[in-house]
Parts: structure tokens; sequence; C-alpha cells
């Protein structure tokens, strides 16, 4: 039965949110369904919908309606840090008090704290990862779930390991469910769901407290006109972008796969005259606050940004959302180009794949929950220290890189095996049984996203409608617009100018190399007796690679090079030529050693390379061929002193990275005279760097010998 008393005050709330008091602004009739569920009949609802459809309104909505009923504040969990700071703004509009907690302001979080506990906020938004924070979880988590009046589940996809964005801190959101006082409703919102998500989030929802109710509407965006400019390589991509990009409406955003891409297209549209800032995961959040600024104010024409700005930005105007690269998943871009287009009537999306894609995708797919074996000892691990282990000290346990370690965790925390305590991480000695089967699904349902993504690439069809079908939206229908529809509509042709300079920037190489500073926590325990501080007379210095792995420049040209499997060879001579320019450009930096250069170092006394077991011919030609072009002598190669394969092994945390290292080099005599005799500076030479404890051992034992300074020099990065 309709309420016209509380849809008319639901309206009136709605005109003072859009800066309209008094105005016509009304809730839509699936918007009221919405706000009528959660104010009227206090119920759990999953909305699926369409970004730019006005979700954020009717959790406002129903927020404002509540207060004035007598209920506690919302509380609202949002991993969108840029997408809270417009909420907040927009909430003041509406006389609605907003705050927020995240990682970025926890020097006020006392002070919010004490202002939800006297209720003088309306709304707390709150990042996921507060939800598993000890303090918030064990002090606040239970005050607010007994004094809340409305739950909000933004981007509940989330939730899901089904999701193309599964965060498992979003987990812990079941228990604070399951302790909400009866009658508090619950609303979830997100765009991005096909059926399988929409069932697992709605049941979870429903934990306890009946059936959610399912509001999910059409997913079409008829002001989207969707493209896909296929070119050669990456030069012409760039170029192409600098050509091109004033031709597109308005201000939008260029998103890369990368931190890499998204500095070298910084950089290089710069050179070229364009307003544009970076929005990485690398950008400071002062830099960020600015970079959003000038996009809302259309001071930049776009922020090229990687997937930290993904979900959370909200420019109605935003005419444009560009991909030099290839999500991973359609349904994660779906999301992302969902951010333009939402207040004007027609906005462009073009994707520019590129053959790196794939190899990116596969870099960044090393997040799959691990192997019953790895789970099994980190259980076993937590349960025989009998006191909290950090996820450092666990890394002295279990050969996981941190990123996965501390993912893990957390799903076993929220599994019940493990909590997080004050002081790290211990067993609650609860029985826990491996899902392989349901791992095994949720990795071949990454790999079909993957394989539609190419699809999506390729496909002759509509591509909104194909992108709709993704996320099982039976409405789907060809949409008239994209170039599938209504035929190519991007200039695909680049001048030879733009060209010629877009291959000079990817063309330059060099990239700083970080030396390691301080020994991996808990190797003594492994029978390694190293710990604190590496000596300053004992480190390497800071050094250089050619380029990232992740670089569309010299990324691209170094992956078939380093890949597994990838045959041994002399350096290629151009490779050898970068390498030499890179060498060129170190010496005349400020602490190079030019005799031109103030305060310069001293100059290398010669070359040394690190064996290698997999590319043997590839290291000793470039530390040789180095050697030679810069007139300097090939000490030699230091000794490897282990089994077959021992340090061969990547991708593993830095405490089970040095163990493997430990006792893996030696200085043979004839090098270490050599050390002695020339008593200065040393390049030393390899083929890539991942954790960087190749160079810091090999630098350590070079140090002791009787070097001066190491120097490193590699082909690669994987930073």
């Amino acid at each position: 039965m309709d309420d016209p008393d509380l849809r008319a005050e639901a309206d009136a709330v709605l005109a003072e949110l859009v800066g309209d008091p008094g105005g016509s602004a009304r809730l839509r009739e699936d918007q009221w369904q919405a706000v009528a569920a959660l104010v009227r009949e206090r119920r759990r609802a999953l909305v699926v919908q369409r970004t730019g459809w006005g979700k954020s309104a009717v959790y406002f909505v129903a927020t404002a309606l509540l207060r004035r009923r007598g209920a506690g504040p919302t509380v609202i969990v949002s991993p969108l840090l840029a997408l809270m700071r417009n909420q907040v703004e927009a909430a003041e509009r509406a006389g609605i008090r907003a705050r927020t907690i995240n990682s970025a302001n926890p020097e006020e979080w006392d002070a919010i704290h004490e202002e939800v506990e006297r209720g003088a906020t309306d709304v707390l938004l709150v990042s996921p990862e507060r939800l598993n924070s000890v303090d918030f979880r064990d002090q606040m988590l239970p005050k607010l779930a007994a004094t809340t009046g409305l739950l909000v589940v933004d981007e509940a996809h989330c939730i899901s390991d089904w999701g193309h964005d599964f965060r498992p801190d979003y987990r812990r959101l079941r228990a604070m469910l399951a302790e909400l006082s009866p009658g508090v409703p619950v609303l979830a919102t997100t765009a991005t769901a096909n059926a399988r998500v929409t069932a697992d989030v709605a049941e979870q929802l429903g934990t306890g407290a009946g059936e959610a109710l399912v509001l999910r509407g059409p997913l079409e965006r008829e002001s989207l006109r969707l493209g896909v400019v296929r070119l050669p390589d990456a030069a012409h991509r760039l170029a192409w972008l600098a050509e091109h990009l004033d031709e597109l409406p308005g201000s939008g955003i260029v998103y890369t796969l990368t931190v890499a891409a998204a500095e070298e297209a910084t950089a290089h549209l710069r050179q070229r005259g364009f307003a544009v800032s970076s929005y990485t995961g690398r950008t400071e959040n002062a830099d960020r606050l600015q970079a959003e600024a000038d996009l809302l104010a259309n001071r930049v024409k776009a922020l090229v940004a990687t997937s930290a700005l993904g979900m959370g930005f909200d420019k109605p105007d935003l005419g444009f959302v560009l991909h030099l690269g290839s999500p991973s998943s359609p349904i994660a871009y779906y999301q992302q180009v969902g951010r333009a287009g939402r207040g004007v009537e027609h906005a462009d999306v073009l994707l520019l794949p590129g053959k790196e894609d794939e190899a990116i995708w596969r870099y960044f797919a090393d997040t799959a929950f691990p192997p019953e074996a790895q789970v099994r000892q980190t259980l076993e691990a937590l349960a025989d220290a009998g006191r909290p282990l950090s996820v450092p000290a666990l890394e002295a346990a279990v050969d996981l890189r941190r990123s996965r370690l501390e993912t893990m965790l957390k799903v076993l925390d929220v599994d019940g095996a493990v909590k997080r305590v004050k002081g790290g991480w211990t067993s609650t000695g609860q029985p826990w049984a491996y899902d392989a089967e349901r791992y095994a699904r949720v990795a071949r349902q990454r790999a079909a996203e993957q394989q539609a993504m190419r699809d999506y690439v390729t496909t002759d069809r509509c591509r909104m409608e194909f992108l709709r079908l993704q996320l099982d939206d039976a409405g789907a229908a060809p949409c008239g617009r994209c170039d599938n529809c209504a035929g190519p509509w991007a200039d695909t042709a680049v001048s030879a100018e733009t060209l010629t300079a877009a291959a000079r920037e990817l063309d330059r190489p060099g990239v700083e190399i970080e030396p390691r500073r301080m020994w991996p926590t808990g190797m003594p325990a492994l029978g390694v007796d190293l710990k604190g501080r590496i000596p300053a007379g004992e480190q390497c210095s800071t050094g250089r690679a050619l380029g990232r792995l992740s670089d569309i420049g010299w990324g691209n040209r170094l992956r078939p090079l380093l890949a597994d499997g990838a045959p041994d060879g002399p350096v290629p001579d151009d490779v050898l030529r970068a390498a030499v320019a890179v060498l060129a450009d170190w010496a005349r930096s400020p602490g190079g050693w030019a005799p031109d250069v103030p305060d310069a170092s001293a100059r290398p006394v010669g070359v040394v390379a690190v064996p290698s077991l997999t590319r043997p011919q590839l290291v000793d030609s470039l530390a040789r061929g180095i050697a030679s072009v810069g007139r300097l002598p090939f000490l030699g190669t230091l000794d490897h002193t282990g089994p077959e394969g021992a340090y061969a092994a990547r991708r593993s945390n830095s405490a089970q990275r040095l163990r493997a290292l430990s006792g893996a080099f030696a200085v043979s005599e004839e090098l270490a005279a050599a050390l002695q005799r020339s008593a200065g500076p040393v390049l030393l030479v390899d083929d890539s760097t991942d954790s960087g404890w190749t160079l810091a051992v090999a630098a350590r034992l070079l140090r002791r010998a009787g070097s001066g300074e190491v120097l490193p020099l590699v082909l690669a990065t994987t930073g």
C-alpha cells in the first residue's frame, strides 16, 4: 500500500540532497520502492542497478527519514575513498552529518568515535579494511551493531568470492549482520553483479533475517558509445592518445593496467602539452585530492589512472573513459566505463587493447587461494607458536608473498580458523575444511572472464549487449550506438611525427632500483643468522634497470626475452645499446661518476656478473658487452655453490627468498684478488630483479671480499 505522506517527505529530502530545496525533484518509482522497503518495512534489500541510477540517493533519503523516526546512525561500508568524499559533501546539502573512517584520516578516528557515541553523526562511512582492524572490530563494531539504524553495503559484489573484485575484509560484515538488532534495515548496492553473485549476496544478507528483497533493473546505459581501437603496438596507442585526446568530449579518465603505464602515459601527454594528472596506488593522498578536484572542475583533460580510481569517482558530466590495455574481466570493465555519461547525453568509451595485456593479467593473477598444504602449514605455525605472530614472522614459516598471505589470513579469519589480535594473528583451534572444489570453480570463472574479455575485443555483435549479457541482464538488446552497431567512429590514424615522439618516449630506458636496507624478520628461525639493519658497508647502492616488466615500453621488449622457457642466448644488440645508454645517463646523474659531475662518485673499476641457472649466455654476454663498451675489466662471475635450482624460485616472500639465497653464492679466490687489486666500485650485472635479495646477497659478498660500492645493473625489474 502506498504512503503519500512518507513519499512526499522522501521527495523533499531528495530535493535538498540535489541542491534544489522546494524544487520538483522526485524519486523514481524504483528508487521509492527501495526507500519504502527500508523505512516502512525495515527489510534487507539488494539493489543491482547501473552506475548513475541513484543508489546513494536511496540510502541518504532513507537515512534522513529513519533518523527523524528515532533510528540510530547509518553505517555505510564502502571501499571508495574518492566516492566517500563526494558523498559526505552531498549529505551535508540535505542536513545529514556524515563522517568517514578510513586509512587516510587516522588522526580523526577518536573524535569521530566520540561523535557517533553521542549521536552527533547521522552517517558513518567506513572502509572495509576497518572491519578487520583489531580495535575497530573489538570496540567499535559491537557498538555500531547495537545502535545502527541502517546498514549500507556499497559495492556489495565484493562480499562474494564469485564477484570480480572479491575482498575478504567485506566478509566481516556477516558477523555484523548477525549482531544487528531486530528490525534494522540493510541495503546492499552494486552495479556489477551477475546472477550468481546476486544470489550469493542475497543469501548472505538474508541470513537469520528472512529472505532478502532483490531489486534488479536493466543495465543499459543510453549515453555511452562503445568502441574498440586496435593498433599494432604500444607506440601507436600512445601516439593515438596524444593525437586524438582533444577530440574526446569534455574531460575523462584514461585507465591503464599498471602504475608504470600510468606514469609513462602521463609523462608523455604532459610533454605534448596536455593538462593531465596521474592517479595510482602510489599517489599520495594530498595529490589524489588535488587530482580529483582538478577533474571535477575540468582543470585537467583527464586523470590517467589505475584501478585505484576504479569504482570511486562521482562526476556526472564525465565525457569519456578510455582504456590503454584491456582489464581481465568484462564485468570490471563495465563498472569502470560506467563512470562516464551519468549526467550528459553522450559519452565516448574506447578500449585500446595491447599485446602485453595477457602477460599483465598473468602477473596479477597470483591471488588464487593457496594450495591446502600451504594453508595447513600456516595454521600449524600459528598453533605451535603459542603467541600472536605478525605477517613478517609468518613469512619465515610459509612460502607465500605478503599480499597473498594477508589475503589468505583474512579468509581464514572470516572462516573462524584464525583471529587477528594485538601483535598479529593467532589460531582459534577451530576445525577448518579446505573447499578445494569451490576454489577451483572460482579459478575457472576467472579464466572464463578473461576469455570473455578477448571475445569483447573481437566480437562483431553489439558491445553494450555483450557486456549486459555478461551481467545476466535479461533485457539486453543491441544499442544502435557502438562501433559494431553504427560503424567505427574513432579515427585510427596517427601522424609520423606523433608516432616518432611516442616511440622515443617508450624507448627511453632507465629505472632506479632501491636497495634493500633491512633483513627480513625471522631469519634466525630459518637457520640464517641475519637480522636488523644491513650494515652500510655491506649494502648495495641504488641501481638501475633497463625497464619494468609492467612497462608498455621496454616491458614489451623484455617480457619475451625473460619469459619462463624463453631460449637462452647472447644479449640482443638493441638491448645492449639501451643498457649502455642507461649507464651513460646514470653516470651523469647527481651522484654519478662522470668526471664533470659535481660530487661525483668514483668511476666503476670493473664488472661482475651474477651466475644464472636459466640464462647464463644472456647474463654473461651482457656483463662482458658492458665491460667492453665501457672499457672496464670484466672481473668475473660469482660462483654458484648451492644445489641446482636452489635460488631460481621467483615470487617468494622475502624470508623464503633470502633463505634460498643463503649460501648460494661465493667469491672465488681469483675474483677476490681482482676486487682487492681494483679496490673501487664495481658494476653488478644480472638479467632481472624481483625481490632485490639476489642483489643484496651478492653485494654483501663482494663488499666483504674487498670491493668498493656495488652498483647493480639489470635488464628488468618486476616492481
